[in-house]
């Protein structure tokens, strides 16, 4: 909750910095009545980038917390409560993207027709009445993990690691008891829930082997169980790249592709990057019918309270990622077809094809966020070792950092290498579309989507899901066989959507 609240608080920050930026005529270049500006001086300039990455230090904070405190007011424990949970990163995403369809259509029309500063003042105010939502934090769930048993990842990893490697020549037993653990009423007084012990990574077992002659304890079963789930969770978050690396090509490629297309429609001429809206509009108009038709109909067949499971989800994401990439690879043959049939070959000139022959691509990939976006946030959640929530979060987000810095790479890589190959010494990606080779480029993007399927499909096939103990106080009447009133149960359950809590 702190971080969240450090993270706001940094991020409203950056966003008045940013308002004073436009604003304040002595923040921006000096320019003339005719449209000529100055350059930006240096102090403009430091200004500007300082307001910049203090809103990326601030978002940093915020958006990792904001959804895993979210849903961390669900108590797994209540049925009802739990039915909503598995929702709730649905309609989380839903929000969001509500919030960024309003901000192109309604802020930006503000920032054009009235002023930037009043377009930059609107969003300012509104995250500075969002902190009136932290006067309610004594009336929150909070996690109620302890400092001391919250080791930070980094340490937690090096210790399990170093643990094992000095144990690398014993050999684990075959009761998995004889492992290190600590009791049940240990966890339940540390506020965390035991790990069922797993046969992946075997190699880690060994630095939960107990040991006479050494004065350290050694690790535990869960200890070494978080790691495994850290490890896991990095071959998965690898698996995503590629996607998140597809998405971006939103704001490169495909804008690219636009303007060479017939944009005007009843006399106004659309802006290439507007069709990035659809994406929004089209996830917006698929979470319902996922989240209130589809899943309620899978569930009756699966007996799993999401309908399928988390990896099945992304698997399903990954599909229309192949999808998208082949429907803009039609659409650019059709492109260059008729550049052939009208001899269209020079740059700035217009191609005799409507923009909206690229709307499927983006419908396509806005159905694909139901999937692989929302998929990739609940995934990291629930396998999150517990107390690291927020971690699992982060492997989120950065991704989508990763996936934009790939995707530059991977322009810049494919430009250089194509270039000069033929005797025009035309580019696959070059600057003049009209006479370049982008149909190579998504028959490329198209053979990575599918290969990158297919090594998703190999790692799913072979995760191993969080497994815990849930401690459960019954009260006398649930507890069978004459147990003591408010004794301690434990109640295996594996975290992949399929097996609700008891």
């Amino acid at each position: 909750m702190l971080d969240s609240l450090l993270g706001l608080t940094e991020l409203l920050q950056g966003m008045i910095l940013i308002t004073l930026a436009v604003s304040l005529k002595s923040l921006q270049p000096q320019c003339t009545p005719d449209g000529g500006c100055a350059a930006a001086t240096r102090q403009q300039v430091a200004f500007f980038y300082g307001a910049l990455y203090t809103m990326a230090i601030g978002a940093g904070g915020t958006k990792p917390n904001i959804s895993t405190f979210g849903a961390d007011q669900f108590d797994d424990f209540d049925a009802r409560e739990r039915e909503v949970k598995a929702s709730f990163f649905n309609w989380w995403m839903f929000s969001s993207f509500t919030g960024g369809l309003v901000a192109v259509l309604v802020l930006v029309f503000v920032q054009e027709n009235v002023g930037w500063g009043v377009g930059y003042t609107i969003p300012t105010v509104g995250l500075a009445l969002s902190l009136l939502f932290y006067v309610g934090t004594p009336f929150y769930r909070h996690e109620p993990v302890q400092r001391d048993t919250a080791a930070s990842p980094a340490r937690l990893v090096g210790r399990v690691f170093s643990e094992a490697f000095v144990n690398r020549r014993r050999r684990l037993p075959s009761d998995a008891a004889e492992l290190q653990e600590h009791e049940t009423a240990w966890y339940t007084a540390a506020g965390k829930r035991r790990l069922h012990h797993t046969r992946a990574f075997r190699v880690l077992g060994r630095a939960a082997l107990r040991s006479d002659t050494r004065r350290l304890l050694p690790c535990t079963v869960t200890e070494v169980e978080e790691v495994k789930l850290i490890i896991g969770m990095i071959v998965v978050w690898l698996s995503t790249l590629v996607p998140c690396t597809i998405w971006a090509q939103v704001n490169t490629l495909f804008v690219k592709q636009g303007t060479t297309l017939d944009r005007s429609m009843g006399g106004v001429r659309i802006p290439a990057a507007s069709l990035g809206s659809f994406i929004t509009i089209s996830m917006l108009l698929s979470i319902p019918v996922y989240d209130r038709v589809l899943v309620p109909l899978v569930r009756r067949r699966t007996g799993n309270p999401r309908g399928i499971t988390l990896l099945q989800r992304l698997g399903i994401g990954c599909a229309f990622q192949v999808l998208v990439v082949a429907c803009a690879y039609l659409v650019e043959v059709r492109r260059m077809r008729v550049i052939r049939e009208r001899s269209v070959h020079h740059a700035g000139d217009t191609v005799a094809m409507s923009i909206f022959w690229m709307l499927p691509q983006y419908v396509l990939l806005g159905v694909d966020d139901v999937f692989n976006s929302v998929g990739i946030l609940e995934f990291f959640y629930y396998q999150s070792p517990d107390g690291m929530r927020s971690l699992g979060t982060t492997f989120f987000t950065s991704g989508l950092g990763v996936g934009n810095f790939l995707n530059s790479l991977l322009v810049t890589l494919v430009d250089r290498a194509t270039r000069g190959r033929e005797s025009a010494g035309k580019s696959w990606i070059g600057d003049n579309l009209n006479d370049s080779h982008l149909d190579y480029c998504h028959v490329f993007l198209l053979l990575l989507s599918v290969l990158n399927m297919a090594l998703f499909v190999w790692v799913a096939m072979r995760y191993k899901y969080k497994r815990e103990f849930l401690e459960v106080e019954h009260p006398e009447s649930e507890i069978a066989g004459g147990q003591e009133s408010g004794k301690l149960t434990e109640a295996p359950l594996t975290i992949n959507g399929a097996q609700p809590p008891v």
